[in-house]
């Protein structure tokens, strides 16, 4: 048995309460909930550090990803929203200097947006800061058991991603 936390309080606390509880389960749901917490804190706190909204933090992630250009609808759909949500965005962006409008180089009657070094900067900032403390709590494990987790999480997010046709209960 590995070094008990705060989750294997919970967990005794609910069995008497909950007697068909799965302790695993139980467990299992619980520590990604608050790993999930965890990160999302650590990421919250440095775009606040850096002045960044998640919003314009997740527009420049999805330009990065793109090669630092994308054109506005397809901003929009890697981030589920509605093309018209993106102009607003994309100004705001424009003014703090962290990307730019160019023409395409497909289609003359569109306009892409790019990251400028600024915006690719400051992603990189929050990125690397998010990544360290990731690399710093899955440290923890040594690289066969991260690949195990991973394999694991991917087996259950597979089985998350399938539809039940039961959602909101149990049985």
């Amino acid at each position: 048995m590995t070094d008990r936390d705060s989750v294997d309080q919970h967990v005794a606390r609910w069995q008497p309460v909950l007697p068909d509880l799965d302790p695993d389960v139980e467990g299992a749901v619980v520590r990604m909930m608050l790993l999930t917490r965890h990160l999302r804190a650590v990421k919250d706190r440095v775009l606040a550090d850096l002045d960044l909204q998640e919003k314009e933090y997740g527009t420049l992630h999805v330009l990065a990803g793109r090669g630092g250009r994308a054109a506005p609808s397809e901003i929009a759909d890697a981030l589920r929203m509605a093309p018209a949500s993106i102009t607003a965005r994309v100004d705001a962006l424009v003014r703090r200097g962290f990307v730019r409008r160019i023409p395409s180089e497909v289609d003359r009657r569109r306009v892409d947006v790019a990251l400028t070094e600024a915006g690719e900067a400051i992603w990189r900032r929050a990125l690397d800061v998010v990544g360290d403390e990731e690399h710093r709590v899955l440290g923890a494990l040594d690289a066969a058991e991260r690949r195990t987790l991973a394999d694991l999480l991917r087996r259950v997010n597979s089985a998350a991603e399938r539809p039940t046709g039961n959602v909101g209960g149990h049985g």
